[in-house]
């Protein structure tokens, strides 16, 4: 199938929890309507150590991730946005996501102050996708998907992150917002993926709730 009409959004970010698929959908998209795919940097020395529960690396892990993703974030900027479409398989703003999950009240604010300074230099998306999972998917995808050091992340800390993804997200109005019920979406069918481009087609503003045809069908 060829794409067909216009989407007016020139910069999307998906976002979701580990195994959501975002990365997946973010090719798709860059494939079907074009754009710059731009993938979350991976490579994180302390990660290992934050999952041991290692004193202190949950702090360095964070400011890692946050730099990273910040010089990234930033080379964008050099683009001419208004003819590049970027497709990003992260928001930058999730990284705060998980600052608040992991750590203390004193790292909190120190991580705040270097947050709020680079959150000023970088581009924002106009939609953002949020892949929504329940923790029995994710659960179920880690066990069957996961590598070593993720099936090792406790049942605690996985919900207390979906839930801190849901609470995020329905507080989000930063911009237009796709939310897709994506337990059961199914991105190796054609007619799926172009039914969820259909919808980014129709969305202007506000929230948009999307169930996937694989989720009707299932039910």
């Amino acid at each position: 199938m060829k794409f067909e009409g216009e989407i007016a959004f020139r910069h999307i970010a998906i976002e979701g929890v580990l195994k959501s698929r975002k990365t997946l959908l973010a090719h798709l998209l860059a494939q079907k309507i074009g754009g710059q795919l731009v993938l979350d940097p991976t490579g994180n020395p302390y990660l290992k150590d934050f999952y041991n529960e290692k004193e202190g690396a949950a702090f360095l892990a964070q400011l890692i991730f946050l730099a990273n993703r910040y010089h990234q974030q930033s080379r964008l900027l050099q683009r001419d946005l208004f003819l590049d479409r970027i497709i990003c398989d992260y928001l930058f703003e999730k990284d705060k996501i998980y600052a608040y999950q992991t750590l203390t009240d004193d790292e909190l604010l120190v991580y705040e102050r270097i947050y709020s300074i680079l959150a000023e230099r970088i581009p924002h998306p106009d939609l953002v996708i949020y892949l929504q999972i329940s923790v029995k998917t994710l659960i179920k995808r880690i066990e069957k998907e996961g590598d070593v050091i993720e099936k090792n992340i406790s049942e605690k800390y996985l919900e207390d992150i979906v839930e801190a993804y849901d609470y995020f997200f329905f507080n989000y109005k930063a911009t237009p917002l796709l939310v897709v019920k994506a337990d059961d979406l199914n991105l190796s069918q054609e007619e799926e993926v172009w039914d969820l481009i259909e919808q980014i087609k129709q969305l202007t503003r506000g929230t948009l709730y999307y169930v996937p045809r694989s989720f009707k069908a299932k039910s």
